[in-house]
C-alpha cells in the first residue's frame, strides 16, 4: 500500500462521541479530513448537529479533549440558535417579507395559494391531507423563489447585455447565491422569505458577476447601477439572514455554520 495511503489509515473510530457540560450531554459527530490542519468545531444551524473535524495525524484522545474543552462554546451556540419553525397549520411564515399564516383547507381544490381574510390577515392556504402540508408549502415557496429570481435575473442581465444559461434554486449551505463560469446562477430558495429588495439585490449581485467575476470596485458599481438600494439589502441579510434557515425542514443541505477552532 502506498505510504501516502497509510498516513490516513486509522483503526475503526466511533462516528460520534459525547461530552458533558454543566450536567448536560452533547453528542458530537466526528469527521476526519485529509486537508484539515487543526481540530475545528462547527454547528450546522439547520440540523443543530455538532461536528468535530480531525486532522490526518489527530487522535481520538485529542479530539475528545478538544471537544470537552469547548463544551461551553457548544452549549452557548446551541442555546443561541433560533427554534425551528415547521410548515404546519397555524404557523406564521414570511413570504416576500410579509407575514402569512398557514391555513389548512383539507377539502379545498388546488394545492397552495395566498389570500387575505376579512380582518386583513395574509393567509397561505394549503389543500390536501395534513401530512402533506410541509412538502406542499416547501414546493410552493421554491417555485415562487425560482420565478421571482428568474424574472429579476433576466431583467438585470438585459440591462447589462449579458446572457444567463440557467437559474437554479436550492438550499445553499453557506451562500445566498453563486455564479458559475458557465453562466449558471444558483440561489437559496429561502430568499423568497425575505423582502423583495433583498431577493433583487442577490439577483443583481450574481448577474454582475457575469460581467465581472470578482468583487472589484467596477463590480460594485455594476451592482449599484442594477440595484440602488443594495446597501440596505446587505444590512438586512446581516441582521436577519440566519433567521431564514429556521423555517421548514432542511432540504438535505445545511444552515449557516458557526465555527470554533484552534
Amino acid at each position: 500500500m502506498p505510504q501516502r495511503a497509510l498516513l490516513y489509515r486509522r483503526p475503526s473510530e466511533p462516528q460520534a462521541i459525547e461530552i458533558i457540560f454543566d450536567r448536560s450531554i452533547y453528542p458530537v459527530r466526528l469527521r476526519r479530513h485529509r486537508q484539515a490542519r487543526r481540530y475545528t468545531l462547527r454547528i450546522q444551524a439547520a440540523t443543530r448537529e455538532v461536528i468535530l473535524t480531525i486532522p490526518p495525524r489527530g487522535t481520538l484522545k485529542e479530539a475528545r479533549e478538544f471537544a470537552q474543552k469547548h463544551g461551553g462554546w457548544i452549549a452557548a451556540r446551541l442555546e443561541r440558535l433560533p427554534e425551528a419553525v415547521p410548515f404546519a397549520h397555524g404557523i406564521e411564515v414570511p413570504l416576500r417579507g410579509v407575514p402569512h399564516r398557514i391555513v389548512h383547507r383539507r377539502g379545498a381544490r388546488g394545492t397552495v395559494w395566498t389570500e387575505t381574510d376579512a380582518a386583513g390577515e395574509r393567509l397561505l392556504c394549503v389543500a390536501g391531507d395534513a401530512p402533506h402540508i410541509d412538502r406542499r408549502i416547501g414546493d410552493f415557496l421554491r417555485r415562487e423563489a425560482k420565478r421571482d429570481l428568474e424574472i429579476a435575473s433576466l431583467r438585470f442581465a438585459a440591462d447589462l447585455g449579458v446572457t444567463i444559461k440557467r437559474v437554479a434554486v436550492r438550499d445553499q449551505a453557506s451562500r445566498w447565491g453563486s455564479c458559475s463560469t458557465a453562466a449558471v446562477l444558483s440561489f437559496s430558495w429561502r430568499l423568497i422569505l425575505a423582502p423583495s429588495l433583498v431577493l433583487n439585490y442577490l439577483a443583481a449581485h450574481e448577474v454582475a458577476h457575469l460581467a465581472e467575476m470578482n468583487h472589484s470596485a467596477r463590480f460594485w458599481r455594476l451592482v449599484r447601477r442594477l440595484c440602488p438600494g443594495h446597501e440596505r439589502a446587505k444590512v438586512w441579510l446581516d441582521v436577519h439572514g440566519s433567521d431564514l434557515h429556521r423555517y421548514g425542514l432542511p432540504d438535505g443541505g445545511r444552515g449557516p455554520d458557526y465555527t470554533e477552532g484552534i
